[in-house]
């Protein structure tokens, strides 16, 4: 009788047992345990309100870098041009005359430029208001009435914003680390 029975075979997934798995035991994250999916989904709208926000302030930098560029260029082109409207008309060379007006028209060519560049500006700063708008009152419709629209579905109307300070004061208050 002793020669049917199997010894145990130590390692083997046959004889290895393991406890039913729990309804907690089921779950693998690497989240903390305390942490939970609304306090996750709540820091990445904070992340991604702070990502728009610099997103945003990086714009801004763009406009005023293109800005502080053309207003140089205008200055210089100014400075020569006011050298040659110095000297007397009579003793102006055809080649100094041509190049008064050359820069006349560059000078004109700038303006407007930048005249577009402003323009630019202020319908981003509209569009990011409405943005702004439409964020608010998203957040302040009771959760049941929310639903979730697709790029697709979403409009794409003017919008204007804050400062980027202000917009990280209402989005984190004053605990922001990025303050």
């Amino acid at each position: 009788m002793e020669g049917s029975r199997t010894p145990p075979r130590y390692g083997s997934m046959e004889s290895t047992r393991w406890p039913p798995a729990g309804p907690e035991d089921e779950i693998i994250s690497m989240a903390d345990s305390t942490t939970t999916i609304d306090d996750i989904e709540g820091e990445l709208f904070k992340i991604e309100r702070i990502r728009e926000i610099l997103v945003r302030r990086e714009s801004e930098l763009r406009y005023m870098m293109d800005d502080i560029q053309l207003c140089k260029e205008i200055s210089r082109l100014k400075k020569e041009l006011q050298k040659l409207i110095a000297l007397p008309e009579n003793e102006k060379s055809n080649e100094e005359k041509q190049r008064e007006e050359e820069l006349v028209q560059q000078i004109h060519k700038l303006v407007e430029t930048r005249d577009f560049l402003v323009d630019d500006v202020e319908f981003e700063r509209l569009r990011e208001r409405e943005e702004d708008k439409e964020m608010a009152e998203f957040l302040q419709t009771p959760v049941k009435e929310k639903k979730m629209t697709s790029r697709g579905q979403q409009t794409s109307a003017p919008y204007m914003t804050k400062t980027g300070l202000t917009l990280l004061k209402e989005c984190c208050g004053f605990t922001c680390s990025i303050m």
